[in-house]
Order: C-alpha cells, then sequence, then structure tokens
C-alpha cells in the first residue's frame, strides 16, 4: 500500500507538554491502526511483518526525542533558576551605569533573566550589564 505525501500550513509553536500529548495520542492511533491493518489483511498477500516493526520503531523513536526535549528543557529551567537565586543580593549596574542597584528578587522571562531592583527598577541580564 503507498500514501502519499501530505503537506500543510506549518504548526505554531507549542510546549513541550503538548508535543508529548501530542505524540502519545499519534503513537496511539498508530498502534491501533497497525492492528487493525493486521486483522483486516488479505491472508493470502500478508502485510511484511519487518516493515510493520522498523514503522513502530521508528515512531517509537520520535515519541522518546519528544521526551527526552521535554526533560532537556526542564533541567534547563532548573538551572536558569539555581542561577537566578544566586544572583539575589548582589549589586547590579547596567551598561551604561544608567541603572544600578542591589538585587531583590530575579524572574525567568521570554528574554532571559530580568533583575528587579531595590527601588522598583528592572534591568534585563544581557551583554555589558556588571555584576558585583
Amino acid at each position: 500500500m503507498s500514501v502519499s505525501a501530505v503537506s500543510g500550513a506549518a504548526a505554531s509553536p507549542s510546549t513541550a507538554a503538548s508535543d508529548v500529548a501530542k505524540a502519545t495520542l499519534d503513537y496511539n492511533a498508530f498502534l491501533t491502526l497497525m492492528l487493525e491493518q493486521m486483522k483486516n489483511q488479505d491472508p493470502t498477500a500478508p502485510v511484511d511483518h519487518a516493515q510493520n516493526l522498523a514503522q513502530l520503531a521508528s515512531f517509537s523513536n520520535v515519541e522518546q526525542s519528544i521526551k527526552l526535549n521535554s526533560k532537556l528543557d526542564l533541567l534547563l529551567a532548573q538551572g536558569q533558576a539555581a542561577d537566578a537565586a544566586g544572583l539575589i543580593g548582589k549589586t547590579l549596574t547596567s551598561a551604561d551605569g544608567t541603572v544600578s542597584g542591589r538585587i531583590t528578587s530575579v524572574e525567568i522571562a521570554g528574554q532571559g533573566l530580568v533583575a528587579h531592583l531595590e527601588g522598583g527598577q528592572s534591568l534585563t541580564m544581557a551583554t555589558g550589564v556588571r555584576l558585583s
């Protein structure tokens, strides 16, 4: 049986958790389809089992890669949190020297670490920012 490629619009970015959920759903759907194919195959021309196993192994590898990426993202976030905790109490000065103060809290944002200073100012940790 031959299946042609399907093309479409690119998917929007999603979180690692939804990727894992999608992979699990797709993996279960693949297993259901494979079992139905085996149940309904023509006994005089059976499907090659080696091909089925190769497809199953490939799909399993994709699922494991998604789970591994999810765990690596979590590990990276934990590392950033540990780094952020070590900054509290230190003095931070902007690259141009206009903003300076003691760090009271640190936020992990999309653009990186954002330090909140005494006096209510915030400063994104970027190139040129001095920490003392």
